[in-house]
């Protein structure tokens, strides 16, 4: 029977990984990831995400959307579409969606932990 979970039920194992070479811009920024939550799909993923200060390139599948909201820090997305160039900055507090499809630069601007839903439809 599926049953209610808080973040805090959970104690999962920290994740570390690095933008990859060809992606970053600037820094290096070491990302931690504890991952909460899947669905029994596998379509749906929860949890919570750092990172320090850095940018690089990132480029969601066209089945894959994700929502987070800002516990800490400050960061920014650029979008990179045909010719437009849309700048958003987000900060605590701020919901931010990027939408299937989106490409462009993630850039940490202060050390940013945030919690995440990700969904990846399958084809």
């Amino acid at each position: 029977m599926p049953r209610i979970q808080l973040f805090s039920d959970t104690t999962p194992t920290p994740e570390y990984d690095f933008p990859r070479p060809e992606r970053l811009i600037t820094g290096n920024p070491q990302r931690t990831t504890w991952h909460h939550f899947t669905n029994d799909s596998g379509e749906v993923f929860m949890g919570i995400w750092a990172s320090e200060v850095g940018a690089w390139r990132i480029e969601m599948g066209s089945t894959e959307d994700e929502y987070f909201y800002v516990i800490s820090g400050r960061g920014r997305l650029i979008a990179e579409t045909g010719e437009t160039r849309e700048t958003r900055e987000f900060t605590v507090g701020d919901a931010v969606i990027i939408p299937a499809g989106f490409k462009g630069t993630f850039q940490v601007i202060e050390t940013l932990t945030k919690h995440y839903v990700i969904t990846e439809r399958k084809a």
